[in-house]
């Protein structure tokens, strides 16, 4: 529905709820302090609404504001995603717009892997749900048990998989930065 389509359909609510309500144009003039001509031509689509003409309408009426402008009911409020399989992860994608704060739960099978770290633009958080998740991070390694979570630079060359121990389930995190492609970091120097 189109914002024009919703514009018009306010007038003829405002009228139908005044009469319901059994009000004069005067009486709704006196409790809002809107003139009876501007209610008139809200009323009659002469005039477009606005939320400082609308705020007052609604408080005398006792309705929320949704009410006048016949705002859509909220619809199914569950994100119900495809499961998508990358380099032998599993993702599941929590939000449902591009850009913005991105949400996955991830599923990394038990596996043996060397680490690969990469950078990129951004700042990840992690959530450990259930196993244990290795992280690479720089020069530091650390294993992230159930109940912990990271966060971290992601221009910090970064990898985080299995332990080879069992699979790993958790909870990522990134901003609109973190959508660009991965770049091969290179390798620190072995001492």
């Amino acid at each position: 529905m189109s914002t024009d389509d919703v514009l018009s359909g306010v007038g003829p609510r405002l009228r139908r709820m005044r009469k319901e309500r059994e009000v004069t144009l005067a009486a709704l003039s006196e409790v809002t302090g809107i003139s009876v001509s501007t209610l008139s031509r809200l009323e009659s689509g002469l005039r477009k609404p606005s939320l400082e003409l609308l705020l007052p309408i609604a408080q005398a009426h006792k309705v929320p504001l949704d009410e006048l402008v016949g705002a859509p009911p909220v619809g199914d409020p569950r994100v119900r995603s495809k499961p998508i399989v990358r380099g032998g992860r599993t993702h599941w994608p929590l939000t449902r717009r591009p850009g913005g704060l991105q949400a996955f739960k991830v599923l990394e099978p038990q596996r043996d892997q060397e680490p690969d770290p990469r950078t990129h633009e951004g700042y990840e958080w992690l959530y450990v749900l259930s196993g244990r998740l290795r992280l690479v991070l720089g020069e530091q390694e650390v294993v992230l048990s159930a109940g912990e979570a990271a966060e971290f630079d992601t221009r910090v060359p970064h990898w985080f998989g299995s332990t080879g121990e069992g699979p790993v389930e958790f909870l990522s995190l990134f901003g609109p930065q973190g959508e660009r492609m991965h770049v091969r970091a290179r390798p620190a120097s072995k001492k």
